[in-house]
């Protein structure tokens, strides 16, 4: 079972902010199969999704990747750009082909100090995404490895 979806992008930020994101934007597509980010690799862009499937996973030793959580439309895949070291925590794939918004962090990250008001709530809808994903991997996990029903929300 995944936990409910995270905050989305319509959601997450004021209109006049999301414009302004919105205009670093470029347009990208991903074939069914393709890894977006690896777990250690290097986090310089991220991606909201405007149709198809994007599946987070996460290595655990001797085993293949987990899945820990399905995203879509409007979904925020990418966080660890936000934040030092800057490397992905978490793998992706796309479980399905993709359309997607693609952000070049560095161009984001200096809209962000140009605008301490835009950074502010790019900043909070970034960190609701990345709670929601220590939940979710956290109930994954648990459904997972735990004894039975120890993922349960509570």
């Amino acid at each position: 079972m995944f936990a409910p979806l995270s905050p989305s992008l319509p959601h997450a930020l004021p209109a006049e902010h999301r414009e302004r994101l919105m205009a670093t934007a470029r347009e990208v597509s991903f074939p069914q199969g393709l890894r977006l980010m690896e777990e250690g690799g290097r986090a310089d862009r991220f991606w909201v999704i405007r149709t198809g499937t994007v599946e987070l996973d996460m290595r655990v030793p001797g085993r293949r990747p987990v899945v820990i959580e399905r995203l879509g439309h409007n979904e925020l895949v990418g966080w660890s750009w936000l934040f030092r070291p800057h490397v992905w925590q978490l793998g992706a794939e796309a479980a399905t082909p993709v359309r997607a918004y693609q952000f070049d962090a560095a161009s984001v990250l200096a809209l962000c100090d140009e605008d301490p008001e835009l950074g502010r709530e790019v900043t909070r809808w970034v960190g609701e995404v990345v709670a929601h994903r220590l939940h979710a991997a956290r109930i994954r996990l648990l459904d997972l490895f735990g004894p039975y029903g120890a993922g349960a929300a509570v």
